[in-house]
């Protein structure tokens, strides 16, 4: 029944309707579109810590001393937040600040990845399950719903990410509704395929975050750059859904798509490590951080298993 996944699983004989054919080709370009909005909108959570030097380079005022190191100490925790410029009270140099918030971030989106893992099996190896996926294929819309509008919520609403357990609610319901998404995309490929885009997956995410806590180089000031190559990428899938089937296209994009969400994760693992990063991201922010990596671990899989079907077809 699945002994030949294609790029597009839903056209074979005995795999997804003609209906889950269409939404296997639209759900990876609608996933980089959301992608490129949670682009635009993490710049809200990020901080530029060259704004807390204002003040210090003014001459040397020993009256002016205290109002001047409660203005500094005022810009370095709002310097370039943006709408969270409400943020008080920490100093993300700190060491002891930044460890703990770099063990509950790794906490959490082990917590995700556990989850969804547990939803890929379950699809991929429960025959009735993944019989009930390809027949029902309405309720792959409605969690596409749900992700969306969790995901959505908590990139706009400062105050819904931040405060527990409002935060850790939504981000259930999202990494929930993700999950399905994942486990339904996935039961569609032989099993032994899913298992290796997971192995491969794994492998490349330790690689990348080993790298960009180790590397001299600075990855957080190419947010600019990567929001355009994610524009270029959704224009090139949105085109690719009028193009006829072609392998070569779908390993092309496929590649790409790993690469650019492979350099997201360097990009992200390092907004949240801070120290001597041009950008670094609030202490607060540990659901969104926890967010953004998940998101670039869960697209890497993605194209991963793409490249995969395609290379098998």
């Amino acid at each position: 029944m699945f002994q030949n996944p294609g790029v597009y699983p839903g056209d074979q004989q005995g795999g997804l309707s003609a209906t889950g054919g269409a939404i296997h080709k639209v759900v990876i370009p609608l996933r980089v579109a959301i992608h490129r909005r949670v682009a635009i909108l993490r710049k809200v959570a990020i901080r530029h810590p060259e704004a807390t030097h204002h003040h210090r380079n003014q001459d040397f005022n020993p009256r002016g001393m205290a109002a001047q190191a409660t203005v500094s100490r005022h810009m370095e925790v709002q310097g370039g937040v943006g709408e969270d410029a409400d943020v008080k009270g920490f100093d993300f140099n700190e060491q002891s600040i930044r460890k703990s918030f770099v063990r509950k971030v790794y906490a959490i989106l082990m917590s995700q990845l556990l989850v969804t893992l547990a939803f890929i099996t379950l699809f991929v190896y429960h025959t009735p399950t993944k019989l009930w996926a390809q027949q029902n294929t309405w309720s792959f819309w409605v969690a596409f719903a749900m992700m969306f509008i969790c995901l959505i919520v908590m990139s706009c609403c400062g105050d819904v990410r931040r405060q527990s357990p409002t935060n850790f609610i939504f981000l259930g319901l999202f990494t929930l509704a993700e999950s399905f998404l994942l486990g339904v995309t996935s039961s569609v490929y032989q099993s032994d395929a899913v298992m290796m885009a997971v192995g491969i997956t794994a492998a490349i995410c330790l690689t990348l975050t080993i790298f960009a806590m180790q590397t001299k180089y600075d990855f957080t000031a190419m947010g600019g750059i990567l929001l355009c190559a994610t524009v270029v990428l959704l224009l090139f899938g949105l085109i690719a859904i009028f193009i006829p089937r072609n392998t070569i296209v779908t390993l092309v994009y496929a590649s790409l798509g790993a690469l650019l969400f492979s350099i997201y994760l360097i990009y992200d693992t390092q907004l949240m490590m801070g120290g001597k990063h041009k950008y670094s991201i609030s202490p607060e922010e540990y659901v969104f951080a926890a967010l953004n990596l998940y998101l670039d671990i869960i697209n890497i899989f993605i194209y991963i298993l793409t490249i995969i079907g395609a290379a098998r077809d």
